[in-house]
């Protein structure tokens, strides 16, 4: 895999490019689409508010995060995992909109993906510093389901690494409405996002939003 791979100008037309043997880059496939997941995210906020939760080992994520689906992520001092329950507020978590399950598995169709149906979709809204470090997507019950994952806002480096943590990563810059999808071989690869750069972006001005969609339970 090449050291840096880069989405394509402003204004290219959607296109698929294939990075490695489970892991799709669909170049601005969201875009049409971005107003009205903006729209949603809004609405999934009001009722389940953004907040920054707090590591097991007690360390604040700089990333804001919320969740919707029959499943959301949480993180606290027991650790990683999956709950049908808002812990802010005790209730379910937001319905998922029908349209972001034929988004996710449309895109994961397109990766070679056939049948996923997410459970599961974590947002994440990144200010201009935050980075996510080096993990594995590893908190679901099953690994063969892929991950699709959406980007909206601001640019972003994400690195993308091997199925252990020392391998080399290479990086490539996520943009408005790209879909990132691995699965496969690649379910398991350490990935993360570098430090996001300042900017302003039409819709979201100084902010980037992530969708990563899951089969969770």
């Amino acid at each position: 895999m090449m050291d840096d791979l880069f989405a394509p100008p402003a204004g290219e037309q959607p296109h698929t490019e294939r990075l490695a043997a489970g892991t799709v880059l669909l170049h601005a496939m969201a875009e049409p689409q971005a107003a009205a997941l903006l729209a949603d995210i809004d609405r999934i906020a009001a009722q389940s508010p953004f907040r920054h939760m707090v590591t097991p080992g007690g360390y604040r994520m700089g990333v804001a995060t919320t969740s919707c689906g029959e499943l959301g992520w949480v993180s606290d001092s027991h650790g990683y995992r999956y709950s049908r329950l808002d812990p802010g507020s005790g209730q379910p978590w937001p319905a998922m909109p029908d349209s972001w399950r034929l988004l996710a598995a449309d895109a994961a169709a397109r990766a070679g993906f056939a049948g996923f149906v997410p459970d599961a979709c974590l947002i994440n809204r990144y200010q201009p510093g935050c980075k996510l470090s080096l993990h594995q997507d590893k908190d679901e019950r099953d690994f063969a389901a892929p991950i699709v994952s959406v980007s909206l806002g601001l640019p972003a480096v994400f690195e993308l690494g091997g199925l252990r943590r020392s391998e080399r990563c290479a990086r490539l810059t996520l943009r408005h409405g790209d879909i990132l999808v691995w699965g496969g071989p690649d379910r398991l690869r350490y990935h993360g996002v570098l430090p996001l750069a300042g900017g302003e972006h039409p819709l979201l001005g100084e902010c980037r939003i992530n969708l990563t969609f899951r089969r969770a339970g």
